[in-house]
């Protein structure tokens, strides 16, 4: 070949090597305004330095940088939290796992909010859970499934050991998906909440799937200047595709060793008190003043009581409660506004959301990379569902980036620990 000739086509393919590393990889708008930050390399790409052109590609869906996000998360392997393998000393849990260990402004200091936490699985999911939403003014009730395996169960309480204001529920539940064993668990954590020395504003309640899209300096302000004293249930008059969830009782039954809930031939009675029962959101945020008086009104006892044999009750309890006008915080006319969280429904394709990036579990996405974009840009305060094992990637630039803006917001001084440490698991070079 012609040296002219080589040196040419070298150069050309140099130059298409370089347009595509720039155009696909480099995002044209920096997610964070920091000087420091590190210089995209033509020669290979980062796969976890954070914050870097990767996570940042992602949450702007950049098409290679979901490409190279799948490799890395092939490559992946896995490796714990410090602290959650080895037996370590409270003070070290706490500087390893970068918990916050001070009120951040003089306005969350004097707002305290009380977290129901239910969790069965994935220890690693959990510990970056309570450590994004952890702040040493609120007060955390944790509910273990009762099924749960006794390692897991003693490596939740070691962590929780290590903080005076988180604690295990003192009753805890076999827990049925959709049966009524999971609203009985959120019961459980506010009577222990009720009766504790912290003086908390509003509960709010997660399951260990979920993972916060909001500081806790937002989420105070959302709840102060949008709702001001109201709780929040998201949901509406029953409609007429969900009434058999009421209508008939439900039984519990085992099938080769799994326990659901299915239809008995029965008829339900009327509810009681002749309410009008509501259909919504099992997620909420609640005034203790109203968690107060679900725990001793008598028409709460008595629904309560009615809701035992009913289709996830959950899903009707809070807001049918919350719609009474009597109800302290009630919001008898309220709809599904809240925005408490950012879930992909799978019969809302093509409505609010182009499709799951990741995968369906009984109609709900699980989160993958290409979800990224449509999760930041989403006003909910909390999204749902997160797999740590399946999708790390996803998790960790998410858990950085609330992080950075955390710390962003704090009024006091900055301890060294709270920063996530700059390097993660996904710090190897793809070479281009």
């Amino acid at each position: 070949m012609n040296p002219l000739h080589a040196k040419k086509s070298r150069f050309l393919v140099c130059v298409a090597v370089c347009t595509f590393i720039y155009t696909f990889i480099y995002p044209k708008v920096s997610l964070y305004d920091e000087s420091n930050d590190q210089k995209f390399r033509v020669k290979r790409a980062e796969c976890g330095f954070y914050p870097d052109e990767l996570c940042s590609a992602l949450f702007v869906g950049k098409p290679a940088a979901l490409k190279i996000g799948r490799f890395c998360q092939k490559s992946y392997q896995p490796k714990a939290l410090s602290c959650l393998q080895t037996s370590c000393s409270c003070p070290t849990v706490l500087k390893n796992l970068h918990f916050i260990t001070k009120p951040l402004s003089e306005e969350e200091g004097n707002f305290s909010l009380a977290y129901i936490i239910t969790i069965h699985k994935e220890l690693e999911m959990f510990v970056r859970l309570l450590r994004a939403i952890y702040m040493p003014q609120n007060i955390y009730c944790i509910h273990i499934d009762e099924k749960s395996p006794r390692d897991y169960k003693t490596a939740v309480q070691n962590i929780v050991n290590c903080f005076e204001n988180v604690f295990i529920s003192s009753k805890t539940e076999h827990v049925v998906y959709a049966g009524f064993s999971r609203l009985q668990a959120d019961i459980n954590c506010m009577r222990d909440l009720v009766n504790s020395k912290v003086q908390w504003n509003y509960v709010i309640n997660l399951c260990g799937q979920d993972y916060p899209l909001k500081t806790n300096r937002e989420i105070i302000q959302y709840i102060k200047s949008k709702w001001n004293g109201k709780n929040i249930t998201p949901g509406i008059v029953q409609p007429l595709h969900v009434k058999h969830r009421t209508e008939v009782s439900y039984r519990e039954y085992v099938h080769s060793g799994v326990p659901y809930v299915y239809p008995a031939k029965v008829r339900k009675a009327q509810p009681p008190h002749n309410l009008t029962i509501y259909f919504g959101s099992a997620y909420y945020i609640l005034s203790k003043a109203f968690v107060q008086f679900t725990l001793s009104d008598a028409r709460a006892k008595a629904l309560l009581e009615w809701s035992r044999d009913t289709y996830s009750p959950d899903e009707h309890y809070w807001v049918t409660l919350n719609r009474l006008p009597d109800a302290p915080g009630a919001t008898p006319n309220a709809g599904w506004q809240g925005d408490l969280r950012a879930i992909k429904w799978k019969d809302q394709e093509g409505l609010s959301h182009k499709g799951c990036k990741g995968r369906y579990v009984r109609d709900i996405c699980i989160y993958g990379l290409g979800d990224l974009q449509w999760i930041i840009e989403s006003p909910h305060l909390f999204a749902n569902k997160f797999e740590a094992g399946r999708d790390p990637l996803a998790l960790e630039c998410l858990e950085r980036r609330l992080r950075l803006k955390v710390l962003r917001q704090a009024q006091v001084p900055l301890e060294q620990h709270w920063s996530l440490q700059r390097r993660s698991h996904f710090d190897m070079q793809l070479h281009l």
